[in-house]
């Protein structure tokens, strides 16, 4: 089912969808996606394929951290959290999240 579908459905934002799947899978939920939408995997090699798309998206997630990192070079920071993010943490709250 695609994501609209299951945020209209089940009353979620996306967000609020993707972490619910993203729960789900942690408990060994064997929730698969593609271009179709979410579903229940029937076999290994679905569960396997779904895991080889969130290993290239790490790698995506990985090479923009890499990138802003080298960007910090353009303010003078060196890599690692400034003293902004270090005050008010994830999500800018005092003392981190």
């Amino acid at each position: 089912m695609k994501g609209a579908e299951l945020e209209q459905v089940l009353h979620l934002s996306g967000t609020d969808l993707r972490k619910l799947v993203n729960r789900l899978r942690q408990d060994g939920v064997p929730i698969c996606s593609s271009r179709d939408g979410y579903f229940y995997a029937r076999t290994a090699g679905e569960v396997y394929t779904t895991i080889l798309q969130l290993q290239a998206m790490v790698r995506g997630l990985e090479a923009a951290i890499h990138g802003l990192e080298s960007a910090l070079e353009q303010f003078g920071e060196p890599c690692g959290a400034s003293d902004e993010t270090r005050q008010s943490g994830p999500g800018g709250e005092e003392g981190g999240g």
